[in-house]
């Protein structure tokens, strides 16, 4: 049978993640989404995540580039999202931040969720970090009632359900900035966890 992370490694040792990422240059929008899908797959193994850093900045233009709310732009977002559990490779996106925000602005909840996401980082300016860890706490605060029951339910999609089902790549973001230097981002953190 075969084994999912054996695949991965099998991959990596027949360099066929330089071939795959080579192909984030074609022109086909379906091509570019099914290799940022395939990327997203691989880079659940930290081996693989060390080889597919070398195409973020690629990933994060074409992420600006795509049309909004397209599937080439969330499979891509997709992709950040899963590189940026850890805080390796944070710095290769950082200028990408003003079109993640416009992207929060601008889109719907598909590509809305993983821009919300990836605002969450260490690297981020500290005054849109303190704002965007307020905003959460207060909505968080606001979803529910005096029993710390969710008010509502919401899509698996949205961001509301980010923040209440504590989904892994947000919760793995803010217990890394429990760590941040700044008294009151980790204040901002704790009433997260704390709701």
């Amino acid at each position: 049978m075969w084994e999912p992370r054996g695949a991965a490694d099998i991959i990596r040792n027949l360099d066929g993640l330089s071939v795959i990422g080579g192909m984030l240059s074609n022109s086909v929008p379906k091509v570019k989404e099914k290799v940022l899908n395939a990327l997203n797959n691989l880079s659940m193994n930290i081996k693989n995540q060390e080889e597919i850093q070398v195409f973020i900045t690629q990933v994060c233009r074409t992420v600006e580039s795509a049309p909004l709310n397209s599937d080439v732009q969330l499979a891509g977002l997709r992709l950040l999202t899963n590189m940026s559990v850890t805080s390796d490779y944070h710095q290769k996106m950082i200028n990408s931040i003003p079109g993640f925000l416009n992207l929060l602005s601008k889109g719907t909840e598909r590509t809305q969720v993983p821009s919300f996401v990836l605002l969450f980082d260490n690297h981020i300016n500290r005054d849109i970090l303190v704002r965007a860890l307020a905003f959460a706490a207060n909505l968080k605060k606001n979803m529910n009632n005096e029993e710390g029951i969710m008010i509502e339910e919401y899509s698996e999609g949205s961001i509301f359900f980010t923040l209440c089902r504590d989904s892994a790549p947000f919760a793995q973001r803010l217990a890394s900035l429990l760590h941040h230097p700044d008294t009151e981002v980790k204040e901002q953190v704790v009433r997260i966890l704390t709701q």
